[in-house]
């Protein structure tokens, strides 16, 4: 049980800097442990003999250093430890969870016909307007949702596709060991985004929260297209990291 404590001004640190302090190095040394909810304001009041101004401008701070959460209608949580994925290879989602040894799931949100977009067409290499089999899921490790994923497949190709349990199947799997769609390549475009009301909605995190938005097109044999996805990933809960080369002068 954490006992009750006063804090003075004496030492010309704001008191709202000691009470983030005080709970960091809490969370530092696992005594409050990743996935565990903080204390209501009430308690850390009672705790510190402090204002509820003061109390909510050390929590945002925590917030701003990502070690604790705020999850709407539930209260504030202690932040798991950022998940550092490479980028130097093709890989899906799953497989990258089980190499960093966390528990992939995933949660299927949609599956529908819709017709591509200038953007869509253009990845798959498709008139625009043509029919496409759009798959919306969040993604999740250790049961905490680290992205919210549009995939968008060719008509043919998604009809098959989405005949399958898409919250356990990965889609990676089922092209290229039950449609023998061997994944050769693919482009990458990252960028630095804000969640909007869906995609903050699907992975419970404030609307204006950092986003990571990878788009990704996979080609099979022979420079195909088959496979054309928006990767909305946490920003406060993955980090990417590559490997470069100096190209010879």
């Amino acid at each position: 049980m954490m006992s009750a404590m006063t804090l003075t001004d004496t030492n010309g640190t704001p008191l709202y800097a000691q009470i983030e302090a005080a709970l960091a190095a809490e969370i530092s040394s696992g005594q409050l442990a990743a996935g565990v909810q903080l204390p209501s304001e009430e308690r850390l009041i009672a705790r510190f003999h402090m204002s509820r101004t003061t109390i909510r401008k050390a929590i945002d701070n925590l917030v701003a250093r990502g070690l604790v959460e705020i999850r709407r209608g539930k209260g504030t949580f202690v932040t798991h430890p950022k998940i550092t994925q490479a980028l130097t290879e093709l890989t899906g989602f799953a497989e990258d969870m089980v190499v960093l040894g966390r528990h992939p799931t995933s949660r299927l949100l949609d599956k529908r016909i819709v017709t591509a977009d200038e953007k869509i067409a253009q990845a798959l290499q498709i008139p625009v307007g043509t029919q496409v089999y759009r798959i919306e899921r969040v993604r999740l490790a250790d049961g905490i949702p680290m992205s919210f994923d549009e995939t968008y497949l060719p008509l043919e190709i998604g009809d098959k596709v989405v005949s399958n349990n898409l919250d356990v199947e990965p889609i990676f799997d089922l092209l290229e060991n039950k449609y023998a769609l061997p994944l050769v390549e693919a482009s990458y475009q990252l960028e630095a985004v804000i969640a909007d009301l869906h995609v903050a909605q699907a992975l419970n995190i404030a609307i204006g929260a950092p986003i990571f938005l990878i788009e990704r097109t996979s080609y099979s044999t022979g420079e195909r297209p088959v496979d054309y996805e928006k990767l909305y990933y946490r920003g406060d809960s993955i980090r990417f990291a590559t490997r470069l080369s100096r190209r010879s002068r």
